[in-house]
């Protein structure tokens, strides 16, 4: 997993496994405290995008080059 700040955006590149889906990841991240922790702390440089729901920090984007 990488993780980029470029001004107030934070990018996440995942790499996963077939079996991988978006609703267990938010359950095993709700209860992992130290996965709370780092959200709260990058939290702190993160702006939420206009089009955001209100309590969405990390949206899905296109993937448009790779190097």
């Amino acid at each position: 997993m990488e993780i980029y700040l470029i001004e107030t955006r934070l990018c996440m590149i995942m790499e996963v496994e077939e079996s991988f889906s978006f609703e267990g990841k938010a359950q095993a991240d709700l209860s992992n405290e130290k996965v709370q922790e780092w959200e709260t702390l990058m939290g702190r440089y993160q702006a939420r995008l206009p089009f955001a729901q209100p309590n969405q920090k990390w949206v899905l984007m296109n993937k448009i080059f790779e190097l």
